[in-house]
């Protein structure tokens, strides 16, 4: 009997920020590994994630929020989220669901008709409207650009994404695994403690802070039951570290609790997280910091 032809291909995710891109692809693969929160701009590197199954596997490539950059940082992200686009055999391009289109999403749909492979409308939260309401929003995208497949989901809910995994293998061609079954993601360890601290503190915050953070791992030792992790979190003013620390580090002890228990599923051990907080001046500015706190322009290839 003939084993069945598998397929394989890379899904780029994009869309603004705060539309789920992270979100669905944490759905979509049926693990958290990419970082939420209800704060724009909460991706600030592409997360490559593994989906597999006996059809084959696809690669989820999720990236930044696109969106018009301020400082180093900002500039850092964007061409992250445009580069991305060139690794891509489908690009899933996430708009909320909104009849009225605004500047942000016409300037990507202006990139993305540029776009040789297919690009699928995904609607996500439709848990948020009413059915109906959606055929709008379908009109309106429909009248800007010609879709491959428009496609409502809510990531949040799980609703129709199995219809979009189906859609999704139907357009990849047959090709060969790039990861082990078994392969969720190709992210470091230490990366996505660093991600899941900041994403406690993005909840814990007040809007202007998260922003201007970036976490740092010092040390990530294992032992047989125990793993010792030594992190930094980094900010841009002295104002701000004593905001992150609270009064009594109360603050900081919230994000660590909060935090521990993510890593502790990520590591399948116990956690012993020591935070400490450090202030960079207007680090998200400077070309140097930005690219030591993990953001390098110099890995994104032309």
């Amino acid at each position: 009997m003939e084993e069945s032809v598998k397929k394989s291909g890379f899904v780029c995710l994009v869309g603004r920020p705060n539309v789920g891109k992270s979100t669905l692809m944490n759905t979509l693969i049926g693990q958290k590994i990419a970082i939420t929160s209800a704060k724009p701009q909460t991706t600030r590197n592409k997360i490559q994630t593994v989906f597999t199954d006996d059809r084959g596997q696809v690669v989820f490539l999720d990236t930044p929020g696109m969106h018009k950059a301020k400082n180093k940082l900002g500039e850092y992200m964007v061409r992250v989220a445009y580069h991305t686009l060139k690794e891509a055999d489908i690009v899933l391009y996430l708009v909320e669901p909104e009849p009225k289109i605004g500047a942000g999403d016409k300037k990507i749909m202006e990139s993305l008709a540029g776009v040789q492979t297919p690009v699928f409308l995904v609607i996500n939260k439709t848990d948020m409207i009413k059915k109906e309401e959606i055929l709008a929003v379908i009109d309106s995208y429909r009248k800007e650009m010609e879709f491959a497949e428009i496609i409502p989901v809510s990531a949040k809910s799980g609703d129709n994404t199995g219809d979009l995994m189906d859609t999704l293998f139907s357009y990849l061609k047959p090709g060969p695994q790039f990861f082990d079954e078994d392969t969720v993601t190709d992210q470091p360890i230490r990366q996505i403690t660093a991600e899941l601290i900041r994403e406690q503190a993005l909840y814990a915050l007040s809007d202007e802070i998260p922003h201007g953070i970036a976490v740092v791992i010092d040390r990530m030792d294992w032992g047989k039951k125990l793993v010792d992790i030594d992190a930094t979190i980094i900010c841009e003013r002295d104002s701000h570290k004593g905001i992150i620390i609270g009064k009594g580090g109360a603050m900081l002890k919230k994000i660590g609790s909060h935090a521990r228990y993510g890593i502790e599923e990520l590591c399948q051990k116990q956690v012993n997280l020591k935070l400490w907080v450090k202030v960079k001046k207007n680090w998200r500015e400077s070309d140097y910091l930005v690219k030591n706190f993990g953001y390098d322009q110099n890995q994104i290839t032309e």
